[in-house]
């Protein structure tokens, strides 16, 4: 978020149409230069938690606890530093995109400490997810 630049924002919603339950400690994602990225309705898109807090395009994140998959309920904007909330509970911040499987999805990368799966939130499909305008810009990531 960039508050000189960014007004206000609609929430954007989401269910949780599959559970991950894994984490990688060598996964070798990389931040896509982006800050921001619009979605689509329907749209699938991976939820990856990780401790790391780098936000410079190439960045790599190895230590990964994975969500799951969400699909988009409607059209809006994710911006780094919006705040995730699953299930009305607050699991992190937006750090970023990762590419590795574009056009097919997203990898959505949410720094939260502890980096948690999907299992140990306890989570399970048509979960309400939800994608709220951050409070703070920039590095606010826990």
């Amino acid at each position: 978020m960039n508050p000189c630049e960014d007004g206000p924002k609609r929430e954007v919603a989401a269910t949780l149409v599959k559970v991950l339950v894994h984490r990688r400690m060598d996964r070798g994602m990389r931040l896509e230069p982006y800050a921001s990225r619009c979605v689509r309705a329907g749209e699938v898109h991976e939820l990856v938690l990780t401790d790391h807090t780098e936000t410079d395009a190439g960045a790599v994140i190895d230590r990964v606890g994975f969500v799951g998959f969400v699909e988009i309920d409607g059209a809006g904007v994710l911006d780094r530093g919006d705040e995730v909330w699953i299930g009305g509970r607050r699991i992190g911040v937006l750090l970023g995109f990762d590419g590795c499987h574009f056009p097919n999805h997203y990898n959505v990368l949410v720094h939260a400490d502890p980096m948690v799966t999907g299992r140990d939130l306890g989570l399970a499909p048509e979960a309400r997810v939800e994608f709220r305008q951050g409070e703070s810009p920039g590095n606010d990531y826990g």
